[in-house]
């Protein structure tokens, strides 16, 4: 297992720069004021494919030599990680395969195909996920890039802290959403080596609190099919991304659903941003455990901002 280091992360960098955009870190008097500390919200939402996961997805696609690209690229994906491996295999001129749970937002499913992806659809559990991957990388002999626990996804994710450092002056924490972990592992692998001082916490769905559970455990426990509206964070850690957890983590919090609807609406109202449910755990979290982040500086990563408009979770709440 090769475990991507701080040179990995900086020439990603260096190779994505030209395919990503620096997001901007937005702040909220009135969030703060809600939470008790400063928060400073760095927007990947604003990706040109919605998503952080563009980082990791565009260092992959561009690190691949002429002759590994003639064949593609594969992966499978409940979403982002799917339209940002389609966006940068469009924007190098290779073909993408992706396998997507036939539950996926159809938003993201209709991102994939505006960027040239080719999706096939699976049962919503991670067994089916990776058996039908199994079958379309035998048929097109794509370069599997893991959503997650792949070195150069990790590599590429970390430079969002990097930027995320560069643009405030000092963090006490670092709050981001937990599934697989790839966005966790490159926040650890950055701050770790380039702000120590910086706390690596961990947001989780109660529903899907597999990673709370592995934390505590000491070893990874792995959920197949967990239910929640937190679509991007269905997915159970790996051997790569443990490692950054179990040794990098300081801790993981964990939020109802309610909660992170609740979080989701405040953010969209006074942050004025547009990010999916995925993204609103982190916030759930703080405003759950006020008392750990008072007075504090805390970094908050929004992930992603690709959501099903006509199937917002309040409206059927």
């Amino acid at each position: 297992m090769y475990i991507p280091t701080l040179e990995d992360m900086l020439v990603a960098h260096e190779r994505i720069k030209p395919h990503i955009r620096r997001t901007p870190v937005r702040t909220s008097d009135y969030l703060n004021e809600l939470s008790g500390a400063q928060l400073f919200f760095k927007c990947e939402n604003f990706q040109e494919p919605g998503a952080f996961k563009v980082r990791g997805a565009s260092n992959a696609v561009f690190g691949l030599d002429d002759e590994q690209a003639k064949q593609g690229v594969a992966t499978h994906s409940s979403g982002n990680h799917a339209s940002c491996l389609s966006y940068a295999a469009m924007l190098r001129g290779i073909p993408c395969n992706v396998v997507m749970p036939h539950t996926a937002p159809q938003a993201k499913k209709d991102t994939v195909r505006r960027y040239g992806g080719k999706i096939t659809e699976c049962e919503p559990s991670t067994t089916s996920r990776e058996a039908t991957f199994a079958k379309v990388q035998a048929e097109t002999g794509g370069d599997f890039v893991h959503p997650y626990n792949d070195p150069r996804v990790i590599a590429g994710q970390g430079t969002c802290s990097k930027e995320l450092i560069e643009q405030t002056d000092g963090l006490d924490f670092v709050v981001a959403p937990i599934g697989g972990g790839g966005m966790i592992s490159g926040t650890c692998l950055t701050l770790s080596n380039l702000a120590p001082e910086t706390k690596v916490i961990a947001a989780e769905p109660e529903q899907a609190d597999d990673a709370y559970r592995s934390f505590k455990a000491g070893h990874i426990i792995a959920d197949d099919a967990p239910k929640t509206i937190a679509d991007g964070l269905l997915v159970p850690l790996k051997d790569l991304t443990w490692h950054f957890v179990s040794n990098n983590v300081h801790e993981i919090y964990t939020a109802s659903e309610e909660e992170i609807i609740d979080a989701m609406k405040i953010t969209w109202k006074h942050l004025r941003v547009v990010m999916e449910p995925s993204s609103a755990v982190p916030l759930a979290t703080i405003l759950k455990n006020k008392q750990v982040f008072a007075g504090k500086r805390v970094g908050v990563i929004v992930t992603g901002g690709n959501v099903d408009l006509g199937k917002l979770p309040w409206l059927n709440s």
